[in-house]
């Protein structure tokens, strides 16, 4: 199973990208549009479907994301496309906080998704989220501005840079320690 790409965006449409890694063109399933340009380097986290007429891609800009698709569709009735316009809607947060207060009216507001399969996502998943990283910048503290601002300045993506935060809030470093140390992560 292919399980990220590192690539330079080639083109994209409301619902896919064409990544170009190493002459070759990964046509993905993709549905933030706006959180890319043509021409940029972009490492999106990867799920491959396999059925009988198809293979395809499925691309995510966290880790996050990648780890609620993947629960999303074990729920009996929810395939990965509805599973990856789930995530184009609604944040993963937001998702997480309907899952565990069994809020079926805000997944019926989601385009596509009724009440029998609000209600069977509620009910698959209800206590299974626990393994998720439920991570997100903003829930750390202000020491992390200055090297996420430097990051993005070198034209890291927020998902790239949402997925090494966790590992670098283990350490009480200053700074410039920080920024090379993500620098080091990012470049693996």
């Amino acid at each position: 199973m292919i399980g990220f790409l590192r690539g330079i965006v080639f083109s994209f449409g409301n619902d896919y990208l064409l990544l170009e890694v190493n002459g070759v063109g990964y046509r993905i399933t993709f549905y933030h549009p706006e959180k890319i340009k043509i021409g940029e380097e972009l490492l999106i986290y990867t799920y491959q479907n396999v059925r009988e007429d198809e293979i395809s891609l499925y691309g995510f800009l966290s880790l996050e994301e990648y780890d609620l698709f993947t629960k999303l569709i074990t729920v009996k009735g929810l395939g990965p496309k509805t599973a990856s316009s789930i995530l184009a809607r609604v944040s993963v947060n937001d998702i997480l906080k309907a899952i565990d207060s069994d809020d079926v009216a805000f997944m019926k507001k989601i385009s596509g998704i009724g009440a029998k399969t609000a209600s069977q996502i509620i009910l698959d998943l209800k206590g299974k989220l626990q393994t998720l990283p439920k991570t997100n910048i903003s829930k750390y503290d202000s020491k992390f501005d200055d090297v996420i601002a430097a990051l993005k300045s070198l034209g890291y993506k927020q998902g790239e840079i949402e997925a090494i935060i966790p590992t670098l809030a283990k350490e009480e470093l200053d700074t410039n320690a920080y920024i090379r140390k993500a620098l080091n992560l990012l470049l693996r």
